[in-house]
């Protein structure tokens, strides 16, 4: 069974994981190898991790996490970005676990405390023709809002996000 809490620094080394791999899984197709490390090394390491799951904010909600058993198998984070707008920032699964609701579990859960910290409406960027996220986010009333640069973008990479925004 499925469950989807705050996560803890024991959660740290799944959420690397599950990110990593969601990461890689997700952009295979669409990215650059150099581009995918590069993102990875980044934001998925203890350091970041650790800092992110024990200070957290309006800004900042945290991350959860998924679990079945001990394993971390699901991670979603993200805050507020203005004082009635909640923005996802990260939404990842086991590759080999899509299709099994947990992404849903996650949303939901994480959609409910940035409704109790004011949040009336919700963003996320997907990455343009991320068909794995995409879908996902329409199926829960995102709606197409602007097409924009990716986030980490070097110099002569022209990779491009699109906003989804709904109301919570």
């Amino acid at each position: 069974m499925i469950e989807v809490k705050k996560a803890g620094t024991e959660h740290i080394k799944g959420i690397i994981n599950v990110c990593s791999e969601g990461y890689r899984d997700t952009y295979k197709e669409t990215h650059a190898d150099t581009y995918i490390e590069r993102v990875i090394a980044e934001f998925y390491h203890h350091d970041r991790i650790r800092k992110e799951i024990t200070h957290t904010s309006r800004d900042w909600n945290g991350w959860y996490v998924a679990i079945e058993g001990n394993e971390v198998v699901g991670a979603i984070g993200g805050g507020l970005i203005s004082k009635d707008e909640g923005e996802i920032f990260v939404l990842y699964l086991d590759p080999n676990r899509r299709g099994e609701g947990i992404g849903t579990k996650l949303l939901q859960v994480f959609t409910d405390v940035q409704r109790e910290n004011g949040a009336k409406k919700q963003w996320v960027s997907v990455a343009k023709g991320n068909e794995k996220g995409i879908p996902f986010y329409e199926a829960r009333q995102f709606e197409f809002v602007r097409e924009q640069e990716s986030f980490g973008n070097a110099e002569e990479e022209g990779y491009l996000s699109w906003r989804y925004c709904r109301s919570v």
